[in-house]
C-alpha cells in the first residue's frame, strides 16, 4: 500500500524528500530563534527577545505549512528531530549575524527545491513555494536592517540599549 500511495502522490518523491528536509530546517530555525530569544531575555534585551520569540513562532508556522502541504499531496511529512541548538552567544550582534546566516541558508534551500521542481515539472511544489520566496526576501531584509544599526551605532555600552529599543516588535 505504501508504494501505491507514493505513486499516486501529486508531487515527485524527490520533491517530498526535499520538502521533508525543509521541514527539518524550519524546525531547527524555530528552535534556534527560541534559544536566541532566551539569551536576549536573560540579558535584558527585551525588544530583541520579543522579536526573536516572534521569529521562532513564524518559523514553526512555515514548518507546519510545508508539513501540511506534503500530507495534502499524498506524501508522508516527517516530524523534525532537533538537536544541537546553540545557546551560547558572545553578543547581541552575533545573534543577528547568526540569524541572517540562518535566513540565507533557508533561502538557498527553498530556491534549490524550486529549481528541482521546475526542472522536473513538479508545478504544484513550485507554485506552493512561491510564497516562501517573498517571505525569505523580507526575512533577510529585516536581519540586514538590524545589523545596519550595529554598524551605525556601534556594539558597546549604551548603543546596545538604543539598538534594542529600535528592534521591530509589531
Amino acid at each position: 500500500m505504501k508504494d501505491i500511495a507514493r505513486q499516486q502522490m501529486s508531487m515527485k518523491v524527490e520533491s517530498m524528500d526535499m520538502l521533508n528536509a525543509q521541514i527539518q530546517m524550519e524546525g531547527r530555525a524555530s528552535a534556534s530563534y527560541l534559544a536566541m530569544a532566551s539569551w536576549c531575555d536573560q540579558r535584558g534585551y527585551t525588544r530583541s527577545a520579543e522579536f526573536l520569540y516572534r521569529q521562532s513562532a513564524e518559523e514553526r508556522e512555515h514548518m507546519m505549512k510545508i508539513f501540511k502541504f506534503v500530507n495534502d499531496c499524498g506524501g508522508n511529512a516527517l516530524s523534525p528531530e532537533i538537536k544541537n541548538i546553540e545557546h551560547d552567544f558572545t553578543s547581541l550582534e552575533e545573534i543577528f549575524e547568526t540569524a541572517l546566516a540562518q535566513e540565507i541558508e533557508v533561502t538557498r534551500s527553498i530556491n534549490n527545491i524550486i529549481a528541482f521542481a521546475r526542472k522536473n515539472n513538479d508545478f504544484g511544489v513550485e507554485n506552493f513555494l512561491q510564497w516562501f520566496v517573498s517571505e525569505q526576501l523580507e526575512e533577510e531584509k529585516n536581519m540586514r536592517d538590524i545589523l545596519d544599526l550595529f554598524e551605525l551605532m556601534g556594539s558597546e555600552g549604551v548603543a546596545l540599549k538604543l539598538i534594542d529599543e529600535r528592534i521591530p516588535v509589531e
